[in-house]
């Protein structure tokens, strides 16, 4: 199986990037609701939590393991690919870099993943002439979390944290949350590109399978998906169904406790 992470339910937008892109493959679902959002807590929290979660990926025998949050991607990415050398580890981040072909980019996510400035610094690395923009965005999560996708104080926050970013020329959606409010921030940013980091995981992810067919052929097939949530998650049929187009049958365990 292919096995996916995140502190919540947002990963689950990713979950529908997989699927668009690799239908064939079984995926294995972990939400960290006990202890989220990550995306307040510090590195050294991320870094043991997304560790554990790994673990206990492993011990479901996953092939590759998905970073499905941002935060994690940004405070744990390279110490999970350290310490898990012997498993692909994908993350929110290094796939998306690959196809930046802009000079004046935003960046929107929590406060840990602006704050642990891994895109600001990614990007500059890769060209150190970009204009970077961060902002943090943090009401953005209830607002998907409780449907309020259309309506209007949604629409006025966004133009508020906003506001600022009418000159860049791609924003890049650092949350999983954020692309259920796509259409949304588009109304706002008109003439933006809207990058959405999941894509271009599921992108990378079908490409490495395709050239990996040792790892392939271990992969169970099917819809037999599961997700796992470590405590009861908000709104999961709500999410679930802007995500996936349908709801789905959560397990409630908590690992680590």
């Amino acid at each position: 199986m292919i096995g996916v992470f995140d502190s919540g339910v947002g990963g689950l937008s990713v979950v529908k990037e997989i699927f668009k892109h690799l239908p064939q493959y079984q995926i294995i679902y972990f939400g960290d609701t006990a202890r989220l959002p990550y995306g307040t807590k510090g590195a050294d929290f991320v870094k043991t939590y997304s560790a554990k979660i790994v673990d206990w990926l492993l011990n479901k025998e996953v092939e590759v393991v998905v970073i499905a949050c941002h935060t994690s991607s940004a405070w744990a990415s390279d110490f999970l690919k350290e310490q898990f050398k012997d498993v692909p580890v994908f993350d929110m981040i290094s796939p998306t870099l690959k196809g930046i072909s802009y000079n004046k980019i935003g960046i929107i996510g929590t406060p840990g993943t602006i704050k642990s400035n891994s895109w600001k610094n990614k990007l500059l690395e890769m060209n150190p002439n970009l204009e970077v923009y961060s902002k943090a965005c943090p009401l953005f999560v209830p607002l998907v979390e409780e449907g309020w996708i259309n309506k209007k104080a949604t629409k006025e926050i966004i133009r508020e944290y906003l506001k600022d970013f009418k000159k860049i020329e791609a924003l890049i959606l650092a949350c999983t949350h954020y692309p259920m409010l796509e259409r949304a921030i588009k109304k706002e940013l008109k003439g933006v590109k809207i990058i959405n980091p999941a894509e271009s995981l599921a992108k990378e992810l079908k490409l490495f399978l395709n050239d990996n067919s040792q790892i392939t052929s271990k992969i169970a097939k099917g819809h037999n998906h599961q997700f796992f949530f470590s405590d009861e998650p908000y709104n999961l049929n709500k999410i679930s169904r802007l995500c996936l187009g349908k709801e789905i049958k959560a397990k409630i365990i908590d690992p680590f406790k």
